[in-house]
């Protein structure tokens, strides 16, 4: 035991006893030390709480607190203690109720110094057999924690795969000390291949920008509980907990073409269905970002140029197409060929989008959220949104509307 002595409380209430106990056996060499003697059990409770005792020896019959009482004490306080009882044969039916409160072993008096050896040897290996489990279990317990990210990521990746029931996820979320809740939503973030460019040669490089774009996914998501990995497809992925803002998966593709000059497309769409949801959602968000990779450059700096400035109630065609250096005539046709929409009916998306958000998440009268949102006028946004939701602004925000339709 690399000379560790076990701690040893010896309870009787009569002194010859004790000094029979203690000088019977060789303790040290048994690994054992005797760290106190008392003579009633409330002596020897205190005792054992002050050491934290390994073993203890205890007559039944004791002043004060007799034997029983105190093994339930002890039992309470100290449940890895363990206990033998010393008694005599008058107390032996006594002693076999004691056992039922979980005694490991029992001696009759007067014992030998053979029978008590016989006993310290058995809870000696108990002991020490529980003291390699606690380790043994210490030390998978770090390497668990120290593996926690790897299995999270595992974890997320049987979850969008519905590979794994209901009951197993909320198993594995308590465990891998995740949300017990079903997730907010599914974010997507593809960087793809067409869009590498010939600074980026090797497959290190190709994985150091992948690194960097998750870096850059991490800091942006990261107020919320989440977990980041990829599937089977190379995406970068996230299950996100408490938020259901699909903008910061728009504020990821903002931030790598700002600090790394790279392209990216990514979705996000709300979990829908509890726990069962979550593949739904990631499947919508795989084939949002395919249908995304396949818009324009054009079409896409066009469209961030209307979620950039959709404030601005003198927004106009003219003026986007500006910024992206093509003709009114040629963007609107690309609005209508890529994305199924016009300008008009974009921006309004975009606008009553955000109104929603903050009709939701402040207490701004309406018409601060009109102009917040790149109307002049508070009746024509109320006219506009009702058009879009279904109900006015204050009825929705009194919670009248069909959310499914906003």
């Amino acid at each position: 035991m690399n000379g560790y002595k076990w701690k040893v409380i010896i309870a009787d209430d009569e002194p010859i006893i004790r000094e029979g106990l203690r000088d019977a056996v060789d303790w040290d060499e048994m690994d054992f030390a005797v760290a106190g003697e008392a003579e009633d059990g409330e002596e020897a409770l205190e005792l054992a709480l002050a050491c934290r005792a390994d073993l203890m020896l205890v007559d039944l019959n004791m002043p004060i607190m007799n034997g029983m009482a105190l093994i339930q004490e002890v039992r309470r306080e100290l449940p890895d203690c363990r206990i033998v009882i010393v008694t005599g044969h008058d107390e032996f039916g006594y002693a076999q109720q004691a056992i039922r409160y979980g005694v490991d072993d029992y001696i009759l008096k007067p014992a030998t110094p053979e029978q008590l050896a016989e006993v310290l040897h058995g809870i000696r290996d108990q002991l020490e057999r529980s003291r390699m489990q606690e380790k043994h279990l210490k030390l998978a317990s770090q390497q668990i924690r120290k593996n926690i990210p790897l299995l999270r990521e595992r974890f997320c990746h049987e979850w969008i795969e519905n590979a794994i029931s209901v009951q197993e996820v909320e198993e594995q979320l308590r465990f891998l000390l995740l949300p017990d809740s079903p997730p907010a939503m599914v974010g997507i973030v593809r960087w793809p291949e067409v869009d590498l460019g010939q600074s980026v040669r090797s497959e290190r490089d190709r994985q150091l920008m992948l690194f960097a774009i998750e870096n850059i996914a991490e800091e942006l998501i990261a107020p919320s509980p989440h977990v980041l990995f990829r599937d089977d497809f190379g995406f970068i992925c996230a299950i996100v907990w408490e938020s259901s803002d699909t903008a910061l998966f728009a504020s990821v593709e903002q931030a790598v073409v700002r600090y790394l000059k790279l392209h990216v497309v990514a979705q996000a769409v709300p979990v829908e269905g509890g726990f069962q949801g979550v593949e739904s959602a990631y499947r919508k968000a795989r084939g949002g970002v395919y249908k995304e990779t396949s818009i324009s450059p054009v079409v896409r700096r066009a469209r961030q140029y209307l979620r950039d400035h959709y404030d601005d109630p003198q927004l106009s065609l003219e003026r986007v197409a500006k910024a992206v250096g093509v003709s009114s005539v040629y963007l609107s046709r690309l609005f209508k060929q890529e994305l199924g929409t016009t300008f008009v009916a974009l921006l309004t998306q975009i606008r009553i989008s955000k109104a929603i958000q903050l009709l939701g998440s402040t207490a701004r009268s309406i018409a601060d959220i009109a102009e917040a949102v790149g109307y002049e006028s508070q009746h024509y946004f109320s006219t506009a949104f009702k058009k879009a939701v279904g109900v006015s602004p204050n009825r929705y925000r009194k919670g009248e509307a069909a959310g499914e339709d906003a």
